[in-house]
């Protein structure tokens, strides 16, 4: 655990225990609200192949749990941890200009 609080640069447990708790909420929302949408847009595995169905689902979560995660982490006061994770992640799919400041 001390490992994590260093690495993520955090003090206590319960932050280490808020953000994994974060993570599996997240997670399961995630998927939870990608089922109404993809019904929304006409998909299902009755009407389209299961092969393309589910890599098409997989794909919708992604943004879903992107953008619901830091709002999910605000909910537990890690708001700032999953800001700068965001940050970090897109910025390593090469999205980092979203975030990147600009000097004038």
């Amino acid at each position: 655990m001390e490992k994590l609080k260093q690495r993520w640069g955090i003090n206590s447990n319960w932050d280490v225990v808020a953000i994994f708790i974060v993570f599996a909420i997240n997670g399961s929302f995630a998927a939870w609200v990608a089922k109404p949408v993809t019904e929304f847009l006409g998909l299902s595995p009755d009407n389209i192949s299961p092969w393309l169905y589910w890599p098409l689902r997989i794909i919708l979560i992604f943004p879903i749990y992107q953008t619901t995660l830091p709002i999910v982490g605000w909910l537990f006061g890690q708001f700032k941890f999953f800001w700068e994770f965001e940050k970090k992640f897109l910025g390593r799919l090469g999205l980092g200009f979203l975030f990147k400041k600009t000097d004038k």
